[in-house]
């Protein structure tokens, strides 16, 4: 009976925070450190039957101790980790100097977030990324990313434009992967691409399950271990309804979210 029940309870599903810094001699709002969701992420995983919790943290320059609730207790008792797009990962996180003081990113926010990874990881707990997120998990397991892929790698096409949420290109699905079953049949798709990173030496225990059809740069991958770890480079929560130019990857949510209620018992 509790077996049953927990099964038809909803999804519990933590999403990380996007961190917006204190601008320089704002005031009101902008003078505070906000930690926000994005709609279409929240709107996206939410149209399963989920409970969606952005995951706070108590940034360096808070005013406020952090309290003896700790992001591992969030690990334990939530299903499952999302990562949300958003800055740039810092280059000194792979240990590199950032090539323009623009590509710097946010050191807080990945702090904060490979330390959520990790806890979920630790637990055994299914973690999806997305955009960033496919990034941070990229070089939270060893990798290194291309800081800017237009003028360190000049063949490539373009994967972020002014079209922002309209700008579409080509994946390639890996053979044998978990999009390639996804999508019986299919050897790949059109994504909604807005990264001017990418991910480019591959971190530990991960491997490439879709690449861009144009120039082969990652664009999805996934762990090797039992657990299910996924990212993708591209935006799946800008799909609208009805338009068959880009890949509906609602099975890949199911996926993630069937992996998440695996874990009650």
């Amino acid at each position: 009976k509790d077996s049953l029940m927990s099964r038809n309870k909803p999804a519990r599903i933590g999403l990380s925070a996007r961190i917006f810094h204190p601008e320089p001699d704002a005031q009101g709002i902008r003078s505070k450190t906000l930690q926000v969701l994005e709609q279409s992420v929240a709107q996206w995983v939410t149209q399963r039957e989920v409970l969606l919790l952005m995951v706070p943290s108590v940034v360096q320059d808070g005013i406020l101790m952090r309290s003896n609730i700790r992001l591992r207790d969030y690990a334990e008792h939530l299903d499952g980790l999302i990562l949300q797009g958003g800055a740039d990962v810092s280059p000194r996180a792979y240990g590199e100097e950032p090539l323009r003081e623009e590509w710097a990113g946010d050191a807080v926010r990945d702090t904060y977030e490979m330390e959520l990874l990790h806890e979920f990881l630790e637990a055994g707990k299914p973690v999806f990324g997305i955009c960033r997120g496919m990034q941070l998990i990229n070089v939270a397991l060893g990798g290194t990313l291309w800081q800017d892929i237009a003028s360190q790698v000049p063949e490539a096409a373009a994967h972020q434009t002014v079209d922002y949420d309209r700008h579409v290109h080509e994946v390639r699905f890996a053979e044998g992967g978990l999009l390639a079953r996804l999508f019986a049949g299919g050897a790949g798709g059109g994504v909604v691409s807005i990264h001017h990173q990418a991910v480019r030496v591959l971190g530990r225990e991960l491997e490439v399950d879709a690449v861009s059809a144009t120039d082969g740069l990652i664009e999805a991958i996934r762990g090797k271990g039992r657990n299910f770890l996924y990212g993708v480079q591209w935006h799946p929560e800008f799909h609208r309804p009805g338009d068959e130019a880009v890949l509906d990857c609602t099975p890949l949510l199911d996926e993630f979210l069937a992996a998440a209620r695996k874990r009650r018992w």
